[in-house]
């Protein structure tokens, strides 16, 4: 087992960073981290003498003094090393850099001067070092008008704004999830001398405008009709659940559907989709709850069409339920959004009926599909 520290656990990135390295408690256990630490040198020498990796992503990108982002970035660096040189430990660093060490702005020059920093203290310790040059890195719960401009557009849809692109031009991406896998291959490798400067390819290269006009098509046919749109590249589906995580999910579920009635019986539509998949059915005793689980990549849809229940979700690492109930007499779906942990329980005193839709068939070998109580 592998004990990691993450600066900036409570950043996008170190968020998603802590959250996937717990899914897999055997081979790491994350060192809690909290950016009080930097204030406190004893504090932080006793973490870091704690750690056999660390990933330091502990920065500012964004403040009205230009100089407040250099000095800060690099007064962080300069805390970390001395806490490394007092307690003689000499633990795998993985810096994260940014592709914008090429450019002439405080945020870039800081990175760069924090890499030669790390890479200069590695080398005189005998120490492992991966300076990570990262290109702009998209996914869900990125802070809008901050992390990237994905996320301020993913917001803006979804709280009835107009975005309006600044500047038209192509730009490198990397998905959240993508990255945070190619940081744990570097952790996980032993004998890997690391490196001063690893570029980390970006994943698509797509222009702003073209972004925007796919947010546009899954506000129009998901947002507003229900409908899940066609997911034509793994990027296509990143970005579409992205979307989803930005949406108001009180205000929005659970959705109603169309109950038609004749002497028949009736009749409801569950779901349109310009995708495949799996669908299914369950039948749920009174007072059964199925679920406790959460997914990392895949898209879910609950309809419940028959007796009563409530689905509860609650994204990973925070105490917020959400609780929604739905009764099959009118017809209605919940869809699960990723990171989110969910259930649902049979209220009624009847057998419930629910129909699943999710977007791929089920591996064994690949489920994701992880347990975790709501």
């Amino acid at each position: 087992m592998k004990r990691v520290g993450i600066t900036g656990q409570s950043g996008f990135v170190g968020t998603h960073l802590y959250q996937t390295l717990r899914l897999d408690p055997e081979a790491y256990e994350v060192m809690e981290f909290r950016d009080e630490y930097f204030d406190d040198a004893g504090v932080l020498a006793d973490w870091v003498a704690s750690c056999d990796a660390i990933v330091h992503l502990a920065a500012v990108n964004r403040h009205a003094d230009p100089g407040v982002i250099y000095q800060t970035n690099v007064d962080l660096v300069t805390k970390l090393i001395r806490a490394l040189e007092e307690t003689g430990s000499t633990p795998h660093v993985l810096f994260s850099s940014s592709s914008q060490e090429d450019l002439d702005n405080p945020y870039g020059q800081s990175k760069l001067e924090g890499r030669r920093l790390l890479s200069a203290w590695a080398g005189k310790h005998g120490a492992r070092f991966s300076g990570l040059v990262i290109p702009n890195v998209f996914g869900p719960f990125g802070h809008p008008y901050y992390n990237s401009v994905v996320a301020t557009f993913c917001h803006q849809l979804n709280h009835g704004e107009t975005p309006k692109i600044m500047e038209d031009r192509e730009i490198h991406l990397i998905y959240v999830g993508e990255l945070v896998d190619r940081m744990i291959d570097l952790i996980g490798r032993t004998g890997d001398p690391g490196g001063d400067r690893l570029d980390i390819p970006h994943t698509q290269s797509i222009r702003v405008s073209d972004i925007l006009n796919l947010l546009n098509g899954y506000r129009e046919e998901y947002g507003k009709r229900g409908v899940f749109p066609a997911l034509k590249s793994v990027f296509e589906r990143n970005l579409f659940n992205t979307f989803r995580c930005y949406m108001d999910l009180e205000a929005h579920f659970p959705v109603l559907l169309d109950l038609k009635t004749d002497n028949r019986g009736s009749f409801v539509e569950t779901m349109r989709l310009r995708l495949g998949g799996q669908v299914s059915f369950s039948s749920t005793h009174p007072g059964i709850t199925r679920g406790n689980h959460f997914h990392t990549r895949k898209i879910e849809r609950f309809a419940v069409i028959r007796g009563k229940a409530r689905i509860q979700l609650r994204r990973v690492g925070t105490d917020r339920v959400f609780d929604f109930e739905l009764d099959g007499s009118k017809p209605s779906y919940v869809d699960m959004p990723i990171w989110y942990t969910h259930n649902i329980t049979n209220l009624g005193d009847e057998e419930l009926l629910t129909l699943f839709w999710i977007n791929e068939f089920f591996d064994p070998n690949d489920p994701d599909t992880y347990f975790e109580e709501v």
